[in-house]
């Protein structure tokens, strides 16, 4: 048995009338400071720069690697990815051939074959490029780098293209995870958003990556899409329940349609009111508990003995941009269009139009579209975020010894609305430590967005969606 951390979460707490009460809008923070804080003041020469330095100050410490293949045969109406719709493979051919300039750029500026230790291909549809492409993908990226066997290599599967012989050959490649892309199982809910999948379609892909060796999968649901009920849903909760995946992610739909085009195409008149959703999520998290699944974070939920819950147990669970994760502390580097990196005390974010992509790696440069280097403040701030956010606990004695800071008077702002908090039994706050309650524990976006100086003090364009 794994040791337990003394602040392990041991339950977690739905109260509906306070989470109906604190709803509100706010960042996820995959980062912090969050993407949209991001400015085209750093550019390819910034990230060069941190580059640099990661060979010079990280010694053997290995790195994560995302690489985002954006290309999709047809386009799901709730979708807010950064994706390009075509039925044309030989554009992945192209494609590859950008991403193999990138990853020379990056290889040559490391200067040394890095570690890898985590990896995972987002899009898009991954699984949009045929066997050929993945598998010539994964052979610049196992030149240019060193994959360690103990290492975490997961790619999103979209079941309705991928049969059992192509997860056979992704196993080959190294893969040993897997997203699985379900939503929801209803027919109907399906046609209204543009994303018809069957039971079993999904099976086969789920069947063929245990006969095959992947070392777990995952699955994405999502409430509040239209024609949903709370009975609609639960029948497909059980259906996932009885499949029996080591994790699930069930996200609440943020309908932005002049954010993402694709969802001006669902009718506003038959999404589920903010009721229904509450209904929906409160079922579901009373479901998945007794079914024996723990409660990560946010939307998220594993079995016991998968990694994410055992991380969470020692009080080493981490959070990215690819979600929660046991590696994302270490440095990650994005490759593709849009993709994001961490480096050192930087952020960097690719060129989102795939023509200025190309145009950027054809000069031989990065393709930096914009960034930022964090200060003392940001580190301070994000460490205390990614504490809450993945361990549900701060140590007030530790922040100050590894800051040299103290507490009460750095954080004299939030104090009061510490104190707010603990009024609402959202947290436990006595000067040493800072703790999340039970009941707080869906409202953690809250909790992270008290620390958050950039929110209270810099106005952003940026949409976020409801904390539940």
């Amino acid at each position: 048995m794994a040791p337990i951390h003394p602040f392990f979460p041991d339950r977690c707490e739905f109260d509906r009338e306070l989470i109906e009460r604190l709803d509100c809008s706010g960042p996820r923070y995959t980062s912090y400071p969050t993407a949209d804080r991001f400015t085209d003041g750093f550019g390819a020469r910034d990230y060069l720069h941190w580059l640099q330095q990661h060979r010079i100050g990280q010694n053997n410490r290995a790195i994560s690697l995302y690489a985002h293949l954006p290309f999709c045969n047809t386009v799901c109406y709730y979708c807010g990815c950064n994706k390009i719709i075509t039925k044309d493979k030989s554009r992945a051919d192209t494609y590859l051939d950008y991403l193999e300039k990138e990853v020379d750029l990056i290889a040559g500026a490391l200067g040394k074959r890095e570690k890898v230790v985590q990896l995972h291909f987002g899009g898009g549809t991954p699984t949009f490029l045929s066997d050929e492409q993945l598998e010539r993908l994964m052979t610049l990226l196992k030149t240019r780098f060193e994959f360690l066997p103990e290492g975490e290599y997961s790619i999103e599967i979209d079941p309705r293209k991928v049969g059992r012989e192509t997860v056979k050959h992704l196993a080959e490649l190294g893969f040993n995870r897997m997203s699985v892309g379900i939503q929801d199982f209803d027919p109907r809910v399906q046609e209204a958003v543009n994303r018809v999948q069957s039971e079993e379609e999904t099976l086969e892909v789920i069947d063929a990556a245990r006969e095959s060796g992947f070392r777990s999968v995952s699955v994405d649901l999502i409430y509040g899409l239209p024609l949903q009920t709370l009975e609609s849903v639960m029948t497909t909760l059980d259906k996932v329940i009885a499949i029996s995946p080591d994790r699930i992610a069930l996200y609440n739909y943020a309908h932005l349609p002049t954010v993402f085009m694709p969802q001006r195409r669902i009718n506003e008149a038959e999404l589920p009111d903010a009721a229904t959703k509450l209904d929906i999520l409160q079922e579901a998290v009373k479901r998945l508990t007794d079914a024996g699944y723990v409660f990560i974070g946010m939307d998220h939920f594993a079995k016991p003995e998968d990694d994410l819950a055992v991380a969470l147990r020692q009080g080493r669970l981490q959070r990215n941009f690819q979600g929660y994760s046991t590696h994302a502390d270490c440095d990650m580097i994005g490759l593709g269009v849009s993709s994001i990196g961490k480096v050192g005390p930087c952020y960097t974010q690719n060129q989102k139009d795939l023509e200025t992509y190309y145009a950027d790696l054809d000069k031989g440069q990065l393709p930096v579209m914009r960034g930022m280097v964090l200060d003392q403040d940001d580190i301070l701030r994000r460490s205390i975020i990614q504490s809450l956010m993945c361990r549900f606990a701060l140590s007030v004695e530790a922040t100050e010894q590894v800051f040299g800071i103290n507490f009460a008077d750095y954080f004299a702002t939030e104090l009061p609305q510490i104190r707010e908090l603990q009024a609402n039994g959202l947290v436990c706050f006595d000067g040493d430590f800072l703790m999340v309650e039970p009941k707080g524990r869906f409202l953690i976006r809250n909790i992270a967005m008290i620390f958050d100086k950039h929110l209270r003090e810099r106005e952003t364009r940026a949409r976020y969606s409801k904390v539940i």
